[in-house]
C-alpha cells in the first residue's frame, strides 16, 4: 500500500459520460492527484485533458501507465473491456477502481479478481450506490439488529434518464452484458450486501415497457432468494417518461421491525413495537465518498467493496439474464461454478 503521506497518483481510463463525475471525484479528493486521461480516441481524450488542466492525455493504457508512474487508475471504459484492462492495470503493479459491472461475464471477472490478489494492489469495483447516503443508512439499521432477522427487502429504482438519446454501447448486450449487468447489479449488489447473506436464486423478467422503440429490456423485475430464507423484490426502469422521472423506494421488514424509505426527498421511518422513529435524510456525494473510500483502501484500510464482492455481482447478473431469458429461476452457485 501507500505511505499515508504521499499523493496518490491517478488515471481515469476512458473519458465517456460516468468519466467526468469520476475526474471531479478525483479533484475532490485531497489525498489523489490525477495523473492523466486514456482514450482510444484522440479527441475525445485531448477534450478530457483541457477539461482537466490540461493533464497529460494518451491513447494507450500501458503507455499511460509506464509514462506517469500512476500509482493507481479509474476505469470508466465500455463493460467488455472491463476484464482484460483489469489485468493490464494489475500488471502494472497499480490499484484500480473500476466501473460496474466488474466484467460481462463470470471467467472475466474471476481473471480480474486474481490478478489483483497476485499483483497485491486493490481493486474496487465501483457499485457507487453502496456510497450513498440511503443505502448507508439502510445497511446501519440491519447491522444495529433493530428489525431483527430480514425476511424481506423490495428496492425499487425507477427513472428515465435514457432520454433524449442512448444510443451506445449500452444498447448492445454483446457490449454492456444485457441491462441486468449494466444497471441492474446496482440493486443486485445492494441487497446481498443489506442482506450480509447467500444469494442462492434469481429469477427476473425483463420488458421493454417504458421504452419500447429501444432493442433492449428497459424494464426488469428480479428476485433474489437467499439462504438464510430472505427475499429480496428488485424492480428497476431506466425509460419511465418523462425524463425527469426518478424514483426510489425502499422496503425493509424483519423479525423486529420495518424499515421505510418511500420515494426520494422523504423522510424514512423504523417501525417496531416501541413506534415509529424518523430516520434521518439523505444527501452526501456518493461518487465522492466511493473515491475517498478507494484512497482508504490505498493507503491500507479495508475495501469497501472487494473483487470477491464485484465477481458475486456479475454472477446474479449473468443469472438475471439468464432467467430472463428462459422464464425459470437460476441458481447463482451454478453460474459462478461454470467458470471456477
Amino acid at each position: 500500500m501507500e505511505s499515508l503521506s504521499a499523493t496518490v497518483r491517478v488515471l481515469v481510463v476512458g473519458t465517456g459520460f460516468i468519466a467526468a463525475q469520476h475526474a471531479a471525484a478525483v479533484h475532490a479528493e485531497p489525498r489523489l492527484e490525477l495523473a492523466g486521461v486514456v482514450d482510444i480516441d484522440p479527441g475525445r481524450a485531448a477534450a478530457a485533458s483541457r477539461a482537466n488542466g490540461g493533464v497529460p492525455w494518451y491513447t494507450d493504457l500501458d503507455a499511460a501507465l509506464a509514462e506517469t508512474r500512476a500509482d493507481g487508475a479509474v476505469v470508466c471504459t465500455p463493460n467488455d473491456t472491463h476484464a482484460g484492462i483489469a489485468e493490464r492495470v494489475a500488471a502494472a503493479g497499480a490499484h484500480l477502481l473500476i466501473e460496474k459491472p466488474l466484467a460481462t461475464d463470470v471467467p472475466g471477472a474471476r481473471r480480474a479478481v486474481e490478478a489483483f490478489a497476485r499483483a497485491g494492489r486493490v481493486l474496487m469495483p465501483a457499485h457507487s450506490h453502496r456510497h450513498y447516503d440511503y443505502a448507508l443508512t439502510v445497511q446501519d439499521v440491519i447491522r444495529s439488529g433493530e428489525l431483527g432477522d430480514v425476511d424481506l427487502v423490495r428496492l425499487s429504482i425507477l427513472g428515465g434518464w435514457i432520454w433524449p438519446d442512448w444510443r451506445g454501447w449500452m444498447l448492445d448486450p454483446s457490449r454492456s452484458g444485457g441491462h441486468a449487468l449494466h444497471n441492474g447489479v446496482h440493486l443486485l449488489d445492494l441487497v446481498t450486501w443489506w442482506t450480509g447473506d447467500t444469494p442462492e436464486t434469481v429469477h427476473a423478467r425483463g420488458r421493454r415497457q417504458t421504452a419500447a422503440e429501444l432493442e433492449i429490456y428497459d424494464y426488469l423485475e428480479m428476485t433474489v432468494r437467499f439462504a438464510g430464507g430472505a427475499v429480496a423484490v428488485c424492480e428497476m426502469s431506466r425509460g419511465h417518461r418523462p425524463a425527469s422521472y426518478a424514483r426510489r423506494d425502499v422496503l425493509v421488514t424483519g423479525t423486529g421491525g420495518m424499515l421505510a424509505l418511500p420515494w426520494d426527498a422523504e423522510s424514512g421511518t423504523v417501525t417496531d413495537e416501541s413506534g415509529t422513529a424518523l430516520l434521518p435524510p439523505a444527501g452526501t456525494d456518493g461518487f465522492a465518498t466511493q473515491m475517498a473510500a478507494w484512497a482508504d483502501a490505498v493507503t491500507g484500510a479495508p475495501a469497501t467493496v472487494t473483487g470477491a464482492d464485484g465477481l458475486l455481482a456479475v454472477g446474479m447478473g449473468v443469472a438475471a439474464e439468464r432467467s430472463i431469458a428462459t422464464g425459470l429461476p437460476v441458481r447463482v452457485d451454478d453460474v459462478l461454478k461454470e467458470a471456477a
